[in-house]
């Protein structure tokens, strides 16, 4: 796994299929008053919020050990007290312990995990990648510009796929931490084909669980 640096307090928000990866984006909407609370407080201070997955869909579950911290990028503030906003991935994480606070959210000690963001694939990696993808997308009924695609670079392309796949929280999880951008495509190569084979034999469809 990528270095580290020193060690940073996280305000985090717990989402069972949501990850992020440094230098994408998510759009999210906050609704519940903690969450609310949450993004207040970021506003006011460093505009970080910390997205991590739970171990189990349920109130107060443990937290996977690595996820990625984001900056708020752009929000909307409605006039009910919700949010709108999109998040913009800024370095992975890994979970050191969780703090006790007083917050309605929780919060969390954290290593921020520097990554190689100019690492690239090799050509036969990026061929194989790409095939995978167009047989994986024809299979699941996907529209896909392969043009546009093509132009993107190896870390966009990888990342990105990664971040949008529909696949399972574990899955999802496991590629959050590949500990490199040539272990991540290798993962999600496999995770295709996995998922390819489990649609084949189910006669159902790749859903987020």
């Amino acid at each position: 796994m990528g270095a580290t640096v020193n060690p940073t307090r996280l305000s985090i928000f717990p989402l069972t299929g949501a990850v992020l990866y440094p230098g994408l984006q998510l759009p999210l909407h906050f609704f519940e008053p903690r969450y609310r609370a949450l993004v207040s407080d970021s506003l006011a201070r460093d505009r970080r919020i910390a997205m991590i997955q739970p171990q189990a869909p349920v109130e107060g579950a443990p937290l996977f050990t690595v996820g990625c911290v984001g900056k708020i990028a752009d929000v909307e503030a409605l006039d009910d007290g919700r949010y709108n906003i999109i998040l913009e991935g800024i370095s992975r994480f890994r979970i050191i312990r969780e703090l006790e606070v007083t917050t309605p959210f929780r919060q969390v000690e954290a290593e921020l995990l520097v990554d190689d963001m100019n690492e690239a694939l090799s050509a036969v990696e990026r061929a194989s990648f790409e095939q995978e993808s167009r047989k994986f997308a024809d299979a699941q009924g996907y529209a896909v510009d392969w043009d546009s695609v093509g132009r993107l670079d190896d870390m966009s392309l990888i990342n990105g796929v990664s971040q949008i796949a529909p696949f399972d929280a574990a899955a999802k999880q496991a590629l959050l931490e590949a500990d490199s951008l040539s272990a991540r495509c290798e993962l999600l190569v496999q995770l295709m084909q996995f998922f390819s084979k489990r649609d084949n034999d189910d006669g159902g469809r790749v859903t987020l669980q």
